[in-house]
């Protein structure tokens, strides 16, 4: 996600998703903010309001926005459109970002797999019971209010013991190979990829094709990379992916490029190589 102004021109689809143009709503004061309201079946779980980090116009809290809980000041007017907004699309479950600019609201956009911590950090609730009282009751169960009072102020995201391996032991955790068999994971699905070690590279980049078939995503932002065939720079989407090295997952932002001529569709540069021990004469075979 990035700003562009009038005069930029915009591709219809990035790496074979349709991309979208919306006009950027920008608040009155130093820093900007919005809502985010979480909606689960009919039920408002809780409102936070998220502070853009400094220097930055996005909220989320990955990148470091700050949060504060305003569920009991939530106005009916938010509160009505984030529930409007999450039966339209037909969800179950959905983290609603709202803006308030002149007192009007407006729907920033509806994600459908929102993530609860920066909730459970500004409200103390965790909108994990509220889930899985939904995911009961639908078919014909039920649940206790007071068992969900319980366990709303608790927030668990510990590994179970029984969870299998998502990848083979490959040795020692802490060493990568000149080439490392790893799986790359994006909106659509995993892929498993040999990729290349870089100490040269100061950003992982992924191919094209391979971006398309997991559905990398969303875009995050560009980068200027410096080409090594042609003069001047190349503009390269950013996007953020998942990467499974030696049976541990880490989320890396990559930049996307054509790599159909290159022997590994698959870069790891500076920003993974940094936590390991690089073994060059370490290879796998395709």
């Amino acid at each position: 996600m990035s700003v562009v102004s009038q005069n930029e021109p915009v591709g219809p689809t990035i790496d074979d998703e349709q991309s979208f143009v919306q006009e950027f709503l920008e608040e009155r004061g130093d820093r900007p903010s919005d809502v985010r309201v979480y909606v689960v079946g009919d039920d408002i779980v809780g409102a936070m309001r998220r502070h853009a980090p400094d220097g930055d116009w996005r909220t989320n809290v990955a990148l470091g926005g700050e949060v504060e809980g305003i569920t009991d000041e939530l106005e009916s007017e938010p509160r009505r459109l984030a529930r409007e907004a999450t039966q339209v699309l037909g969800l179950d479950v959905a983290g609603v970002d709202l803006m308030s600019i002149d007192g009007s609201w407006y729907i920033l956009e509806v994600n459908a797999t929102a993530g609860f911590k920066g909730l459970f950090s500004a409200t103390g609730i965790s909108a994990a019971p509220h889930i899985a009282r939904l995911a009961i009751e639908r078919p014909g169960g039920s649940v206790e209010d007071s068992a969900i009072s319980d366990l709303e102020s608790t927030l668990d995201d510990s590994v179970p013991e029984c969870k299998p391996p998502l990848v083979e032991d490959q040795g020692d955790e802490d060493v990568l190979g000149y080439t490392t068999r790893i799986r790359i994971h994006g909106r659509d699905g995993t892929e498993k990829a040999v990729a290349k070690s870089d100490t040269g590279a100061k950003r992982t980049s992924i191919d094209t094709d391979l971006a398309g078939q997991i559905g990398a995503g969303p875009m995050v932002g560009t980068t200027e990379v410096r080409s090594g065939t042609v003069s001047g720079t190349e503009t390269r989407p950013l996007v953020d992916v998942d990467l499974c090295l030696n049976g541990s997952w880490r989320t890396v932002t990559a930049s996307i490029t054509d790599r159909s001529e290159m022997t590994y569709p698959v870069l790891l540069g500076r920003d993974v190589l940094e936590a390991y021990t690089l073994d060059i004469s370490q290879t796998v075979e395709e």
